[in-house]
């Protein structure tokens, strides 16, 4: 190995240090987004961080009838699974503008 490849090697490195400190950024400020998505015509809302944790769920009043106890999870379940699909498509975007698209399996 001659002295101009350790010279990329150390380049290398750099960016790969650079990257993994922009990864840790984007996991704090993922943490601090949200996205939020509703079901049963706004009825039911779910608002989720980019950790793809459940931090709020709305539920009307006028949706709240025993007789429709089961419709209420179907809504619920729908919210949660739209949020859950919108905080991993953040992620996403947000980690290939780190990469540039280079996938890294087992980091988000």
């Amino acid at each position: 190995m001659g002295f101009g490849n350790m010279g990329n090697m150390q380049k290398m490195m750099k960016q790969v240090q650079k990257m993994q400190a922009d990864m840790a950024r984007l996991q704090e400020e993922l943490g601090n987004r949200t996205v939020e998505a509703t079901a049963g015509g706004g009825v039911v809302k779910a608002v989720m961080n980019g950790k793809q944790e459940l931090i709020e769920l709305n539920i009307a009043p006028e949706i709240l009838n025993p007789d429709e106890a089961e419709m209420l999870q179907d809504l619920i379940v729908a919210a949660f699974n739209e949020a859950l699909r919108k905080s991993q498509e953040m992620v996403s975007q947000e980690m290939n503008k780190i990469t540039g698209g280079l996938k890294m399996p087992g980091l988000f």
